[in-house]
């Protein structure tokens, strides 16, 4: 089965990775077994943190979840070597009803394509000119089922025009040469005249060779078959390897990463039939139709601590989304079918989730239960954020006690880094960024979290400068930057843009482009709906 995604947002913060590790393992511990939790963008350093003290992999990093190559049922057709036979691969179109195969190297890579086109227009050239070019012996000894009896060294292969020699044809002998390939049976003359003109290659059909016949060859290779001389005649021109007649230029391919889309307008400029298929080291798995195009499958997706595109994966319109488990506001995702929805108001997206478990009588291991716990304290700041519920409180002692550790050292492990002059700003403020569109206002909210925001505020200027990078950039009417400081219990709130918006939404006055939020914690349950409120 297809891999299922567990992601959240983008800019992720500890919550949104910790719910796609907890619920992916939730569904592979019931029996799924293909649900992979992912993440979008950096991961943070205190995410980073609690994994490491966990000992807890980082989940795969998606880009987006576009439709691509590998995601369509595309013919896992048979891929012939370059020096297989024109016969052979004839055979194979045959047997599997195709018309095109895809013509590879020794290692797997492309070589060309092969068509039943360019078969049939080599056979029909082949008949009216009644000569092949560099036919290799060993071919010709597999499709004539064919016995060599002499062997030249330095000759491997045969060309010249093809003689079938009959009894009354005498005339035929004064035309033969060293550029001939005779066919004959019982015919002693014949072969005896064959061999002393020197001819390319002698092909005895149905006889007894008596080795008298033969008795110096020169350089005239000799086969003999069990087969009638007209049946012998079709086959040399099938001995031809296909690399010879293969379409080596201008062949286009598409690999496993190539995006539907992109696929599409190339196939509208081109005519071809099948195109063949790459993996990432350039071998062929397979070949591509239109017809592969009009259903794909599309990649399957779990939202996990939000559900509004904006802050989804990319592509996401492209992508079946199954399920969504979020602590958010209902926002702006539709779906093409009824799903699964859990939204619940809790302080954190891993409180749902733990819940989850403890419904499907499913116990987490010592190590995934401390790190839920340590995603409850994070999205809920310690309990300090009004977002934080009694729900919260309950299932994080729990989760605490199974992992055998206290709330309090994992409070430190999140919170007790010390950012100094060495900190990456531009990093820092976009990892917990989040863009967000309100009665036709587009405005940016970010957040850090610390136990010392006077380390930080130092660079007050550095932070407002980016600040205001990102509001040209992107296009704001107005930027925000939360830094929440859970001694204090409160948040320095950074902004740019109009100043009556901070005057009337926080009842506070504005000044260097800077104000201390008493109390608030929260982006979701206290910024938010206050902007909301303001803007009607």
């Amino acid at each position: 089965m297809s891999e299922i995604y567990v992601t959240g947002h983008r800019n992720p913060d500890t919550d949104s990775v910790v719910a796609a590790i907890a619920y992916a393992s939730l569904r592979n511990a019931l029996g799924d077994r293909n649900y992979v939790p992912a993440h979008l963008d950096h991961i943070s350093d205190e995410t980073q943190r609690i994994l490491d003290f966990f000992e807890i992999d980082v989940p795969v990093r998606i880009r987006n979840v576009r439709t691509q190559v590998c995601d369509l049922e595309y013919d896992t057709t048979p891929a012939l070597n370059a020096m297989v036979t024109i016969d052979r691969a004839w055979d194979t179109m045959q047997e599997h009803g195709i018309s095109n195969l895809p013509v590879i190297r020794e290692d797997g890579t492309l070589y060309g394509i092969i068509s039943a086109g360019n078969i049939t227009d080599y056979n029909m050239k082949a008949i009216e000119s009644g000569t092949v070019e560099d036919v290799p012996i060993f071919n010709l000894l597999s499709v004539l089922e064919g016995r060599l009896i002499t062997e030249i060294p330095e000759k491997d292969s045969l060309s010249g025009e093809i003689v079938v020699a009959l009894p009354q044809d005498c005339e035929a002998l004064l035309n033969w040469n060293a550029q001939t390939i005779v066919i004959c049976g019982s015919q002693p003359d014949m072969i005896r005249r064959a061999l002393d003109l020197g001819v390319q290659g002698l092909i005895i059909c149905q006889s007894e060779i008596d080795p008298e016949w033969i008795r110096d060859p020169g350089g005239t290779c000799i086969i003999a078959t069990p087969f009638d001389a007209r049946y012998t005649a079709c086959q040399i021109i099938q001995a031809v390897p296909i690399a010879k007649y293969c379409q080596k230029e201008g062949v286009i391919c598409f690999h496993l990463k190539d995006y539907i889309d992109d696929v599409r307008e190339k196939m509208i400029e081109r005519r071809d039939v099948y195109y063949p298929v790459l993996d990432d080291q350039e071998k062929v798995v397979g070949m591509l139709s239109r017809y592969h195009l009009m259903r794909p499958r599309r990649k399957q997706v779990v939202l996990v601590d939000h559900n509004e595109m904006a802050q989804a994966v990319p592509g996401l319109a492209e992508a079946e989304i199954l399920e969504i488990i979020d602590h958010h506001r209902l926002a702006d995702i539709q779906t093409l079918q009824p799903i699964h929805v859990r939204n619940e108001p809790v302080g954190s997206t891993t409180t749902i989730i733990a819940y989850m478990y403890q419904e499907h009588g499913v116990l987490p291991s010592k190590k995934l239960a401390g790190l839920m716990a340590s995603a409850i304290l994070a999205d809920t700041v310690m309990f300090k954020s009004p977002t934080c519920t009694g729900r919260d409180v309950a299932m994080a002692e729990r989760l605490s006690r199974i992992g055998n550790i206290s709330l309090d050292e994992l409070g430190k492990t999140l919170f007790s880094y010390s950012y100094d002059k060495l900190t990456d700003l531009k990093q820092l403020i976009a990892r917990d960024f989040k863009e967000f569109h309100i009665a036709e206002q587009k405005f940016g909210v970010g957040r850090i979290t610390c136990y010392d925001s006077d380390n930080l505020l130092e660079r007050k200027e550095e932070m407002l400068n980016i600040l205001h990078n990102m509001m040209k950039a992107r296009h704001y009417s107005f930027i925000m930057l939360m830094i929440t400081d859970v001694l204090l219990g409160g948040t320095q709130l950074l902004y740019l843009g109009n100043e009556d918006i901070i005057r009337h939404a926080f009842n506070v006055e504005p000044k260097g482009n800077m104000v201390f939020l008493p109390g608030v914690m929260s982006r979701k349950k206290q910024v938010i709906p206050t902007l909301s409120d303001l803007w009607g």
